[in-house]
Protein backbone atom coordinates (compact mmCIF):
# COMPACT_ATOMS: atom_id res chain seq x y z
CA UNK A 1 0.00 0.00 0.00
CA UNK A 2 2.84 2.42 0.80
CA UNK A 3 4.24 1.99 -2.71
CA UNK A 4 1.10 3.04 -4.57
CA UNK A 5 0.64 6.26 -6.55
CA UNK A 6 -1.64 9.08 -5.40
CA UNK A 7 -4.33 8.01 -7.87
CA UNK A 8 -4.14 4.38 -6.73
CA UNK A 9 -4.44 5.38 -3.07
CA UNK A 10 -7.50 7.52 -3.82
CA UNK A 11 -9.12 4.53 -5.53
CA UNK A 12 -8.20 2.31 -2.57
CA UNK A 13 -9.89 4.80 -0.23
CA UNK A 14 -13.09 4.80 -2.31
CA UNK A 15 -13.16 1.00 -2.53
CA UNK A 16 -12.64 0.65 1.21
CA UNK A 17 -9.38 -1.31 0.88
CA UNK A 18 -7.75 1.01 3.41
CA UNK A 19 -8.75 4.08 5.38
CA UNK A 20 -6.81 7.36 5.73
CA UNK A 21 -6.24 6.58 9.42
CA UNK A 22 -4.80 3.14 8.67
CA UNK A 23 -2.57 4.59 5.96
CA UNK A 24 -1.40 7.39 8.25
CA UNK A 25 -0.45 4.85 10.93
CA UNK A 26 1.47 2.82 8.36
CA UNK A 27 3.44 5.93 7.35
CA UNK A 28 4.14 6.85 10.98
CA UNK A 29 5.40 3.33 11.64
CA UNK A 30 7.55 3.58 8.55
CA UNK A 31 9.02 6.86 9.80
CA UNK A 32 10.02 5.14 13.05
CA UNK A 33 11.46 2.19 11.15
CA UNK A 34 13.61 4.48 9.00
CA UNK A 35 14.81 6.90 11.70
CA UNK A 36 18.39 6.07 10.73
CA UNK A 37 17.87 8.07 7.51
CA UNK A 38 17.38 11.25 9.56
CA UNK A 39 14.88 12.48 6.97
CA UNK A 40 12.63 14.32 9.44
CA UNK A 41 13.41 17.10 11.89
CA UNK A 42 9.87 17.14 13.32
CA UNK A 43 7.25 14.39 13.09
CA UNK A 44 3.71 15.71 13.64
CA UNK A 45 2.20 12.43 14.83
CA UNK A 46 -0.69 13.83 16.86
CA UNK A 47 -1.72 16.28 14.14
CA UNK A 48 -1.32 13.62 11.44
CA UNK A 49 -3.73 11.23 13.14
CA UNK A 50 -6.24 14.02 13.79
CA UNK A 51 -6.19 15.09 10.12
CA UNK A 52 -6.47 11.46 8.99
CA UNK A 53 -9.54 10.88 11.16
CA UNK A 54 -11.17 13.99 9.72
CA UNK A 55 -10.41 12.79 6.19
CA UNK A 56 -11.82 9.36 6.99
CA UNK A 57 -15.05 10.90 8.28
CA UNK A 58 -15.43 12.92 5.04
CA UNK A 59 -14.82 9.90 2.85
CA UNK A 60 -17.40 7.85 4.78
CA UNK A 61 -19.94 10.55 3.98
CA UNK A 62 -18.89 10.55 0.33
CA UNK A 63 -17.59 14.12 0.54
CA UNK A 64 -14.03 14.12 -0.79
CA UNK A 65 -12.11 17.38 -1.07
CA UNK A 66 -10.14 16.16 -4.08
CA UNK A 67 -7.44 13.74 -5.21
CA UNK A 68 -5.20 14.54 -2.22
CA UNK A 69 -7.78 13.95 0.51
CA UNK A 70 -6.19 11.55 3.02
CA UNK A 71 -2.79 11.54 1.25
CA UNK A 72 0.27 11.80 3.59
CA UNK A 73 2.75 14.54 2.66
CA UNK A 74 5.95 16.01 4.11
CA UNK A 75 7.29 19.58 4.05
CA UNK A 76 10.85 20.84 3.93
CA UNK A 77 11.62 22.69 7.13
CA UNK A 78 12.02 26.09 5.46
CA UNK A 79 8.27 26.36 4.80
CA UNK A 80 6.28 27.99 7.59
CA UNK A 81 3.80 25.73 9.38
CA UNK A 82 1.37 27.20 11.89
CA UNK A 83 2.28 26.38 15.51
CA UNK A 84 4.83 23.77 14.34
CA UNK A 85 8.50 24.53 14.78
CA UNK A 86 10.23 25.70 11.63
CA UNK A 87 14.02 25.64 11.89
CA UNK A 88 15.62 25.80 8.42
CA UNK A 89 17.92 23.20 10.04
CA UNK A 90 19.64 26.04 11.88
CA UNK A 91 20.31 26.91 15.52
CA UNK A 92 19.31 30.46 14.59
CA UNK A 93 15.60 29.51 14.51
CA UNK A 94 15.61 27.42 17.68
CA UNK A 95 12.15 27.47 19.24
CA UNK A 96 10.50 29.36 16.38
CA UNK A 97 6.89 28.39 15.57
CA UNK A 98 5.28 30.51 12.83
CA UNK A 99 1.77 31.93 13.39
CA UNK A 100 0.69 30.98 9.84
CA UNK A 101 1.06 28.35 7.12
CA UNK A 102 2.92 28.86 3.87
CA UNK A 103 0.45 29.12 0.99
CA UNK A 104 1.53 25.77 -0.50
CA UNK A 105 1.13 24.04 2.86
CA UNK A 106 -2.31 25.59 3.39
CA UNK A 107 -3.44 24.53 -0.09
CA UNK A 108 -2.50 20.92 0.62
CA UNK A 109 -4.24 20.99 3.99
CA UNK A 110 -7.33 22.53 2.38
CA UNK A 111 -7.38 19.54 0.02
CA UNK A 112 -7.46 17.19 3.00
CA UNK A 113 -3.83 16.03 2.71
CA UNK A 114 -2.18 14.73 5.89
CA UNK A 115 0.94 16.51 7.15
CA UNK A 116 3.44 13.92 8.44
CA UNK A 117 6.21 16.30 9.46
CA UNK A 118 9.02 18.70 8.56
CA UNK A 119 11.99 17.31 6.66
CA UNK A 120 15.72 17.76 7.14
CA UNK A 121 17.87 19.95 4.88
CA UNK A 122 21.08 21.94 4.54
CA UNK A 123 21.05 24.96 6.84
CA UNK A 124 18.92 27.71 5.26
CA UNK A 125 19.01 25.63 2.05
CA UNK A 126 22.68 26.46 1.47
CA UNK A 127 24.24 23.21 0.31
CA UNK A 128 24.18 20.39 -2.21
CA UNK A 129 24.23 17.28 -0.03
CA UNK A 130 21.88 17.75 2.94
CA UNK A 131 24.97 17.30 5.09
CA UNK A 132 25.29 20.82 6.53
CA UNK A 133 22.24 21.16 8.78
CA UNK A 134 22.15 21.57 12.55
CA UNK A 135 20.27 18.25 12.91
CA UNK A 136 22.85 16.10 11.18
CA UNK A 137 23.13 14.74 7.63
CA UNK A 138 20.43 12.84 5.75
CA UNK A 139 21.14 9.28 4.60
CA UNK A 140 20.07 8.12 1.16
CA UNK A 141 17.56 5.22 1.35
CA UNK A 142 19.49 3.55 -1.48
CA UNK A 143 22.68 3.38 0.62
CA UNK A 144 21.78 -0.19 1.51
CA UNK A 145 21.97 -1.26 -2.14
CA UNK A 146 25.35 0.43 -2.57
CA UNK A 147 26.86 -1.30 0.45
CA UNK A 148 25.90 -4.76 -0.81
CA UNK A 149 27.11 -4.17 -4.34
CA UNK A 150 30.49 -2.83 -3.30
CA UNK A 151 31.49 -5.05 -0.38
CA UNK A 152 30.41 -7.90 1.83
CA UNK A 153 29.01 -7.24 5.27
CA UNK A 154 27.52 -4.08 6.68
CA UNK A 155 28.95 -0.82 5.43
CA UNK A 156 30.81 1.40 7.91
CA UNK A 157 29.16 4.68 8.77
CA UNK A 158 31.44 6.58 6.38
CA UNK A 159 30.33 4.40 3.46
CA UNK A 160 26.67 5.43 3.23
CA UNK A 161 25.74 7.78 0.40
CA UNK A 162 24.26 11.29 0.39
CA UNK A 163 20.81 12.34 -0.75
CA UNK A 164 21.87 15.51 -2.52
CA UNK A 165 20.63 18.88 -1.36
CA UNK A 166 19.36 20.99 -0.08
CA UNK A 167 15.97 19.21 -0.01
CA UNK A 168 17.47 15.84 0.87
CA UNK A 169 15.06 15.10 3.70
CA UNK A 170 12.05 15.52 1.39
CA UNK A 171 13.59 13.24 -1.24
CA UNK A 172 14.43 10.62 1.41
CA UNK A 173 10.89 10.86 2.82
CA UNK A 174 9.34 10.00 -0.56
CA UNK A 175 11.98 7.39 -1.43
CA UNK A 176 11.63 5.62 1.95
CA UNK A 177 7.82 5.33 1.56
CA UNK A 178 6.98 7.57 4.53
CA UNK A 179 5.04 10.08 2.41
CA UNK A 180 3.55 10.13 -1.08
CA UNK A 181 4.34 13.77 -1.75
CA UNK A 182 6.93 16.15 -0.34
CA UNK A 183 7.58 19.85 -0.78
CA UNK A 184 11.09 21.13 -1.30
CA UNK A 185 12.54 24.44 -2.37
CA UNK A 186 14.57 24.89 -5.56
CA UNK A 187 16.93 27.83 -5.97
CA UNK A 188 19.70 26.22 -8.01
CA UNK A 189 18.65 22.58 -8.18
CA UNK A 190 17.79 21.86 -4.55
CA UNK A 191 14.76 19.73 -5.49
CA UNK A 192 15.99 18.12 -8.71
CA UNK A 193 19.45 17.23 -7.39
CA UNK A 194 18.19 15.07 -4.47
CA UNK A 195 15.33 13.80 -6.62
CA UNK A 196 17.83 12.34 -9.09
CA UNK A 197 20.06 10.84 -6.39
CA UNK A 198 17.13 9.30 -4.49
CA UNK A 199 15.25 7.95 -7.49
CA UNK A 200 12.12 10.09 -7.28
CA UNK A 201 10.44 12.57 -9.61
CA UNK A 202 11.29 16.17 -8.75
CA UNK A 203 9.62 19.17 -10.39
CA UNK A 204 10.71 22.80 -10.34
CA UNK A 205 7.73 24.73 -11.75
CA UNK A 206 7.99 27.94 -13.74
CA UNK A 207 9.01 30.84 -11.49
CA UNK A 208 5.82 32.53 -10.29
CA UNK A 209 3.46 29.63 -11.06
CA UNK A 210 3.52 28.51 -7.40
CA UNK A 211 3.42 30.93 -4.47
CA UNK A 212 6.54 31.56 -2.37
CA UNK A 213 4.56 33.07 0.51
CA UNK A 214 5.74 31.40 3.70
CA UNK A 215 8.89 29.96 2.13
CA UNK A 216 11.77 31.38 4.18
CA UNK A 217 13.81 32.96 1.37
CA UNK A 218 17.28 32.20 0.16
CA UNK A 219 17.34 34.02 -3.20
CA UNK A 220 14.01 35.76 -3.82
CA UNK A 221 14.55 36.09 -7.56
CA UNK A 222 15.16 32.34 -8.03
CA UNK A 223 13.41 30.49 -5.17
CA UNK A 224 10.63 28.16 -6.34
CA UNK A 225 8.64 25.63 -4.26
CA UNK A 226 9.45 22.19 -5.64
CA UNK A 227 7.38 19.01 -5.78
CA UNK A 228 8.69 15.48 -5.12
CA UNK A 229 6.64 12.37 -5.87
CA UNK A 230 7.08 8.77 -7.00
CA UNK A 231 5.56 9.32 -10.44
CA UNK A 232 5.25 12.15 -12.95
CA UNK A 233 1.46 11.98 -12.88
CA UNK A 234 1.53 12.44 -9.09
CA UNK A 235 3.63 15.59 -9.57
CA UNK A 236 1.06 16.88 -12.09
CA UNK A 237 -1.80 16.28 -9.64
CA UNK A 238 0.10 18.17 -6.93
CA UNK A 239 0.95 21.05 -9.29
CA UNK A 240 -2.70 21.35 -10.23
CA UNK A 241 -3.51 21.98 -6.58
CA UNK A 242 -0.62 24.35 -5.87
CA UNK A 243 -0.43 26.55 -8.97
CA UNK A 244 -2.03 29.96 -9.49
CA UNK A 245 -2.26 33.51 -8.22
CA UNK A 246 -1.64 34.29 -4.55
CA UNK A 247 -2.40 37.83 -3.38
CA UNK A 248 0.34 37.41 -0.75
CA UNK A 249 3.01 36.89 -3.41
CA UNK A 250 3.23 39.61 -6.05
CA UNK A 251 5.44 37.46 -8.28
CA UNK A 252 2.73 34.84 -8.89
CA UNK A 253 1.09 34.51 -12.29
CA UNK A 254 -2.21 32.93 -13.41
CA UNK A 255 -2.06 29.23 -14.19
CA UNK A 256 -2.26 28.83 -18.00
CA UNK A 257 -4.57 25.82 -17.71
CA UNK A 258 -6.26 23.60 -15.16
CA UNK A 259 -4.30 20.47 -14.30
CA UNK A 260 -5.66 17.34 -12.63
CA UNK A 261 -3.73 14.45 -14.11
CA UNK A 262 -1.90 13.70 -17.33
CA UNK A 263 -3.26 11.81 -20.35
CA UNK A 264 -2.08 8.21 -20.49
CA UNK A 265 -0.82 8.63 -24.06
CA UNK A 266 1.33 11.46 -25.41
CA UNK A 267 2.50 11.57 -29.02
CA UNK A 268 6.15 12.59 -29.31
CA UNK A 269 6.25 12.32 -33.08
CA UNK A 270 7.53 15.60 -34.52
CA UNK A 271 8.55 16.75 -31.02
CA UNK A 272 11.83 18.66 -31.22
CA UNK A 273 14.23 17.66 -28.44
CA UNK A 274 17.34 19.78 -27.88
CA UNK A 275 20.64 18.40 -26.55
CA UNK A 276 22.75 21.33 -25.26
CA UNK A 277 26.35 20.73 -26.28
CA UNK A 278 27.61 22.78 -23.31
CA UNK A 279 26.09 20.21 -20.92
CA UNK A 280 28.82 17.72 -21.81
CA UNK A 281 30.52 19.02 -18.69
CA UNK A 282 33.82 17.93 -17.15
CA UNK A 283 33.24 15.21 -14.57
CA UNK A 284 30.18 13.72 -16.28
CA UNK A 285 30.43 9.99 -15.58
CA UNK A 286 30.12 7.35 -18.30
CA UNK A 287 26.97 5.81 -16.82
CA UNK A 288 25.09 9.11 -16.79
CA UNK A 289 26.29 9.88 -20.32
CA UNK A 290 25.07 6.44 -21.44
CA UNK A 291 21.59 7.11 -20.01
CA UNK A 292 21.51 10.52 -21.68
CA UNK A 293 22.29 8.88 -25.04
CA UNK A 294 19.84 6.05 -24.39
CA UNK A 295 16.87 8.35 -23.74
CA UNK A 296 17.78 10.56 -26.70
CA UNK A 297 17.69 7.40 -28.85
CA UNK A 298 14.27 6.50 -27.41
CA UNK A 299 12.95 9.86 -28.56
CA UNK A 300 14.48 9.48 -32.01
CA UNK A 301 13.11 5.97 -32.54
CA UNK A 302 9.64 7.19 -31.53
CA UNK A 303 9.68 9.83 -34.26
CA UNK A 304 10.91 12.86 -32.34
CA UNK A 305 13.53 15.10 -33.88
CA UNK A 306 16.63 15.16 -31.66
CA UNK A 307 19.17 17.86 -32.41
CA UNK A 308 22.17 19.49 -30.82
CA UNK A 309 21.69 23.06 -29.62
CA UNK A 310 23.92 25.65 -28.02
CA UNK A 311 23.46 27.65 -24.81
CA UNK A 312 26.78 29.53 -24.92
CA UNK A 313 26.40 31.61 -21.76
CA UNK A 314 25.41 28.76 -19.44
CA UNK A 315 29.10 28.08 -18.86
CA UNK A 316 29.13 31.29 -16.80
CA UNK A 317 25.98 30.42 -14.90
CA UNK A 318 27.54 28.99 -11.74
CA UNK A 319 29.85 31.96 -11.17
CA UNK A 320 27.00 34.35 -11.92
CA UNK A 321 24.74 32.45 -9.52
CA UNK A 322 27.22 32.64 -6.67
CA UNK A 323 27.45 36.41 -6.92
CA UNK A 324 23.69 36.93 -7.09
CA UNK A 325 22.93 34.29 -4.47
CA UNK A 326 25.39 35.66 -1.92
CA UNK A 327 24.22 39.22 -2.53
CA UNK A 328 20.59 38.28 -1.82
CA UNK A 329 21.60 36.13 1.14
CA UNK A 330 22.98 39.26 2.82
CA UNK A 331 19.56 40.89 2.64
CA UNK A 332 17.57 37.81 3.62
CA UNK A 333 19.76 36.86 6.57
CA UNK A 334 19.69 40.39 8.03
CA UNK A 335 16.35 39.68 9.72
CA UNK A 336 17.94 37.06 11.99
CA UNK A 337 19.34 39.38 14.66
CA UNK A 338 18.15 37.74 17.90
CA UNK A 339 15.69 40.49 18.79
CA UNK A 340 12.26 39.14 17.92
CA UNK A 341 12.46 35.34 17.52
CA UNK A 342 14.88 32.45 17.42
CA UNK A 343 18.30 32.24 19.03
CA UNK A 344 19.63 35.15 21.09
CA UNK A 345 23.13 35.29 22.52
CA UNK A 346 23.68 35.83 26.22
CA UNK A 347 26.45 38.30 25.40
CA UNK A 348 24.57 41.60 25.75
CA UNK A 349 27.17 44.16 26.77
CA UNK A 350 26.03 46.24 23.80
CA UNK A 351 23.61 45.96 20.90
CA UNK A 352 26.47 45.46 18.45
CA UNK A 353 28.00 42.69 20.56
CA UNK A 354 24.63 40.95 20.89
CA UNK A 355 24.05 41.11 17.12
CA UNK A 356 27.52 39.78 16.30
CA UNK A 357 27.54 36.98 18.89
CA UNK A 358 23.98 35.89 18.04
CA UNK A 359 24.78 35.55 14.35
CA UNK A 360 28.11 33.86 15.02
CA UNK A 361 26.47 31.31 17.31
CA UNK A 362 23.33 30.82 15.22
CA UNK A 363 24.74 30.47 11.70
CA UNK A 364 27.11 27.75 10.55
CA UNK A 365 30.31 28.39 8.59
CA UNK A 366 28.58 28.05 5.21
CA UNK A 367 25.94 30.69 5.94
CA UNK A 368 28.44 33.08 7.53
CA UNK A 369 30.74 32.65 4.54
CA UNK A 370 27.98 33.56 2.07
CA UNK A 371 27.03 36.62 4.13
CA UNK A 372 30.64 37.83 4.16
CA UNK A 373 31.19 37.30 0.43
CA UNK A 374 27.81 38.86 -0.38
CA UNK A 375 28.73 41.98 1.54
CA UNK A 376 31.99 42.09 -0.40
CA UNK A 377 30.17 41.91 -3.75
CA UNK A 378 27.87 44.76 -2.67
CA UNK A 379 30.59 47.16 -1.50
CA UNK A 380 30.40 50.48 -3.33
CA UNK A 381 33.71 49.87 -5.11
CA UNK A 382 32.69 46.32 -6.13
CA UNK A 383 29.00 46.71 -6.96
CA UNK A 384 29.38 47.41 -10.68
CA UNK A 385 32.14 44.85 -11.16
CA UNK A 386 30.29 41.97 -9.47
CA UNK A 387 26.56 42.44 -8.90
CA UNK A 388 25.68 44.52 -11.98
CA UNK A 389 27.86 42.39 -14.24
CA UNK A 390 26.25 39.21 -12.87
CA UNK A 391 22.79 40.60 -13.63
CA UNK A 392 23.85 41.28 -17.22
CA UNK A 393 25.19 37.73 -17.58
CA UNK A 394 21.93 36.40 -16.17
CA UNK A 395 20.04 38.24 -18.90
CA UNK A 396 22.28 36.65 -21.54
CA UNK A 397 21.64 33.19 -20.08
CA UNK A 398 17.90 33.82 -20.19
CA UNK A 399 18.18 35.01 -23.80
CA UNK A 400 20.01 31.79 -24.78
CA UNK A 401 17.05 29.73 -23.58
CA UNK A 402 14.53 32.07 -25.20
CA UNK A 403 16.23 31.84 -28.58
CA UNK A 404 16.36 28.05 -28.40
CA UNK A 405 12.66 27.71 -27.62
CA UNK A 406 11.70 30.40 -30.14
CA UNK A 407 13.54 28.39 -32.80
CA UNK A 408 11.04 25.55 -32.34
CA UNK A 409 12.68 23.35 -29.74
CA UNK A 410 9.98 21.90 -27.47
CA UNK A 411 12.08 20.52 -24.66
CA UNK A 412 15.73 20.19 -23.61
CA UNK A 413 17.13 16.86 -22.42
CA UNK A 414 20.11 17.03 -20.05
CA UNK A 415 21.69 15.13 -17.16
CA UNK A 416 20.58 16.19 -13.67
CA UNK A 417 23.79 15.37 -11.81
CA UNK A 418 27.31 14.45 -12.89
CA UNK A 419 27.27 11.05 -11.18
CA UNK A 420 25.18 8.89 -8.91
CA UNK A 421 25.22 9.66 -5.17
CA UNK A 422 28.63 10.21 -3.59
CA UNK A 423 29.73 8.53 -0.40
CA UNK A 424 29.29 10.81 2.60
CA UNK A 425 32.97 10.54 3.47
CA UNK A 426 34.06 11.58 -0.03
CA UNK A 427 31.49 14.36 -0.34
CA UNK A 428 32.46 16.10 2.90
CA UNK A 429 36.13 16.35 1.97
CA UNK A 430 35.52 19.37 -0.29
CA UNK A 431 34.29 22.83 0.66
CA UNK A 432 30.61 23.69 0.30
CA UNK A 433 31.05 26.18 -2.55
CA UNK A 434 33.02 23.68 -4.65
CA UNK A 435 30.44 20.96 -4.06
CA UNK A 436 27.54 23.27 -4.93
CA UNK A 437 29.25 24.36 -8.15
CA UNK A 438 29.81 20.74 -9.16
CA UNK A 439 26.36 19.43 -8.25
CA UNK A 440 24.29 22.32 -9.69
CA UNK A 441 26.03 22.66 -13.05
CA UNK A 442 23.05 21.19 -14.98
CA UNK A 443 20.18 22.41 -12.81
CA UNK A 444 21.06 25.98 -11.91
CA UNK A 445 20.66 27.65 -15.36
CA UNK A 446 16.92 26.87 -15.37
CA UNK A 447 16.58 28.88 -12.15
CA UNK A 448 18.45 31.80 -13.68
CA UNK A 449 15.93 31.84 -16.54
CA UNK A 450 12.87 31.00 -14.42
CA UNK A 451 12.01 27.94 -16.53
CA UNK A 452 10.19 24.73 -15.53
CA UNK A 453 12.38 21.66 -15.17
CA UNK A 454 11.79 18.11 -13.97
CA UNK A 455 14.07 15.18 -13.23
CA UNK A 456 12.97 11.62 -13.95
CA UNK A 457 14.77 8.50 -12.63
CA UNK A 458 15.95 6.43 -15.58
CA UNK A 459 18.22 3.61 -14.37
CA UNK A 460 20.38 2.21 -11.59
CA UNK A 461 24.14 2.54 -11.74
CA UNK A 462 26.54 -0.37 -11.26
CA UNK A 463 26.54 0.55 -7.57
CA UNK A 464 22.76 0.09 -7.44
CA UNK A 465 22.10 3.82 -7.10
CA UNK A 466 19.61 5.93 -9.12
CA UNK A 467 20.56 7.99 -12.16
CA UNK A 468 18.16 10.73 -13.25
CA UNK A 469 17.82 12.89 -16.36
CA UNK A 470 16.41 16.40 -16.56
CA UNK A 471 13.89 17.92 -18.97
CA UNK A 472 13.62 21.72 -19.33
CA UNK A 473 10.74 23.46 -21.07
CA UNK A 474 9.60 26.98 -22.00
CA UNK A 475 8.08 29.20 -19.31
CA UNK A 476 4.52 28.28 -18.28
CA UNK A 477 4.52 25.11 -20.40
CA UNK A 478 4.76 22.94 -17.30
CA UNK A 479 1.94 20.63 -18.38
CA UNK A 480 3.54 19.80 -21.72
CA UNK A 481 6.88 19.30 -19.97
CA UNK A 482 5.26 16.81 -17.58
CA UNK A 483 3.61 14.98 -20.48
CA UNK A 484 7.04 14.50 -22.07
CA UNK A 485 8.49 13.45 -18.71
CA UNK A 486 5.75 10.85 -18.27
CA UNK A 487 6.50 9.51 -21.75
CA UNK A 488 10.12 9.01 -20.65
CA UNK A 489 9.03 7.46 -17.36
CA UNK A 490 6.85 4.92 -19.15
CA UNK A 491 9.72 3.71 -21.34
CA UNK A 492 12.89 3.67 -19.25
CA UNK A 493 11.85 0.81 -16.96
CA UNK A 494 13.13 2.26 -13.71
CA UNK A 495 12.45 -0.20 -10.86
CA UNK A 496 9.75 0.87 -8.43
CA UNK A 497 10.86 2.06 -5.02
CA UNK A 498 8.53 -0.41 -3.31
CA UNK A 499 10.22 -3.28 -5.21
CA UNK A 500 13.59 -2.04 -3.94
CA UNK A 501 12.39 -1.96 -0.34
CA UNK A 502 10.81 -5.41 -0.69
CA UNK A 503 14.08 -6.84 -1.97
CA UNK A 504 15.95 -5.16 0.89
CA UNK A 505 13.64 -6.73 3.46
CA UNK A 506 13.95 -10.10 1.73
CA UNK A 507 17.72 -9.90 2.17
CA UNK A 508 17.26 -9.24 5.88
CA UNK A 509 14.90 -12.20 6.25
CA UNK A 510 17.40 -14.40 4.43
CA UNK A 511 20.00 -13.59 7.05
CA UNK A 512 22.09 -11.08 5.11
CA UNK A 513 23.95 -8.63 7.37
CA UNK A 514 22.08 -5.38 7.83
CA UNK A 515 23.40 -1.85 8.20
CA UNK A 516 23.29 -0.67 11.77
CA UNK A 517 20.34 1.70 12.09
CA UNK A 518 21.46 4.48 14.37
CA UNK A 519 20.25 8.06 14.20
CA UNK A 520 22.46 10.50 12.35
CA UNK A 521 21.44 13.34 14.68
Amino acid sequence: MLGLTLKEVSVAFREGKISPTELCKKCLNRIKKTQHLNAYITVTEELSLKLAQQSEARLRQGVSRGPLDGIPFAVKDNFCTKNIRTTCASKMLKGYSPPYNATVVQKLLDQGAILMGKTNMDEFAMGAGSTDGAFGPVRNPWSYAASYRTQTGAAPDSDWVITGGSSGGSAAAVASLTSYLALGSDTGGSTRNPGALCGVVALKPTYGLVSRHGLIPLVNSMDVPGIMTRSVNDAAIALGVLQGIDVRDSTTVPAPSALTELPEYFDVRNLRVGIPKEYHAPGLCEETLAQWSRVADLFERAGARVEQVSLPHTQHSIVCYHVLCHAEVVSNMARFDGLEYGHRSEMESSTEVMYASTRHEGFNDVVRGRILSGNYFLLKQNYQHYFVKAQKVRRLITEDFRQIFNSGIDVLLTPTTLTDAARYHDFTQEDNRTRSAQEDVFTQPANMAGLPAVTVPTALSQRGLPIGLQLIGPALEDKKLLCVAQWVEQRVGFPSISDFHNSQESRNEAGMPRREQTSAV
